[in-house]
């Protein structure tokens, strides 16, 4: 990117960006180029189509060439942008965490559907990794008492951050749900949501380099699906409520092998599929211990 041989405009900007990233193999290079450059000019992306012929001035050449560099070499766009829109809140995401999906934000919804506000039930999320999913629940639902567990001290030290950007009053736990006989959850809860590791090590080769170098493995990566879901579900029995509702973001590959997990004398589990008609969710309420 050079900045003497011409005027550089948001236009030819937006052009060569694109182009630059295509060559490069890096995923979505058209907003790739849109995101970074409304990051140095401070304009929302689809206002950079309003000032199409806008000059850039050196100063913010001289800001988005390293930007761009960084995106050359993979790095996720979140990781450089510092953050990452997750429904209705703006979390800070930073390599000790998981960027949030578009398909966690489904996992949220359907929660919010299912539970409508007035009544102020009791949550807890495993793996919470930046926050998004209990703090996006507690902004729609602020009458809810909302407990995160993570394993990870960093990420819980950034999903405090962003609770309290949000505003979001959510009590933080660090324990570890291959162990969860030994956390001190303190209470029963109505909802149990967890969106956990469910990469297996042998498919790391079939990821994007974006993920597997930048994402934290500790987020991405299980040993056994059969084993982390299953500390998952044998946690939720433990503390759920009577009739206590289980929401899961899985691995679409092992949709059955997950669903076989649920006792029928114990559960009663349906799945779901996202809006790309993959196997992504289970919900799953706790029958009735008389």
């Amino acid at each position: 990117m050079s900045t003497d041989v011409q005027e550089w405009t948001v236009v030819s900007m937006l052009e060569w960006g694109t182009d630059y990233f295509k060559k490069r193999n890096i995923p979505d290079p058209r907003l790739s180029i849109e995101w970074l450059l409304a990051e140095v000019l401070q304009v929302k992306r689809l206002d950079l189509y309003l000032k199409f012929d806008r000059p850039l001035t050196h100063a913010e050449l001289d800001d988005l060439r390293p930007l761009v560099k960084r995106r050359a070499a993979h790095e996720p766009l979140q990781y450089i942008v510092g953050y990452s829109d997750f429904m209705n809140a703006r979390v800070s995401v930073t390599p000790d965490v998981l960027i949030p999906r578009i398909e966690t934000e489904q996992l949220v919804e359907i929660i919010l559907d299912r539970h409508p506000a007035g009544s102020p039930l009791s949550v807890l999320d495993i793996g919470t990794g930046s926050g998004c999913i209990p703090i996006a629940l507690k902004i729609e639902r602020s009458e809810w008492s909302i407990s995160a567990l993570d394993i990870s001290a960093a990420a819980l030290d950034t999903a405090r951050k962003n609770a309290a950007a949000n505003e979001a009053d959510i009590s933080f736990l660090k324990g570890d749900i291959t162990q969860w006989r030994n956390l001190s959850l303190g209470h029963n809860f109505d909802i149990i949501v967890s969106n956990p590791p469910y990469i297996l090590p042998d498919e790391k080769d079939t990821l994007e380099s974006q993920v597997t170098d930048h994402e934290p493995a500790l987020a991405l990566f299980c040993q056994s699906i059969e084993q982390m879901y299953g500390n998952v579900i044998d946690c939720a029995a433990a503390h759920l409520g009577d009739q206590g509702q289980l929401y899961l973001e899985i691995h679409e590959r092992y949709s059955d092998t997950i669903l076989s997990l649920f006792e029928p004398e114990k559960w009663s589990a349906s799945l779901h599929e996202d809006y790309e008609n993959k196997p992504r969710f289970i919900t799953a309420a706790k029958q009735f211990s008389g």
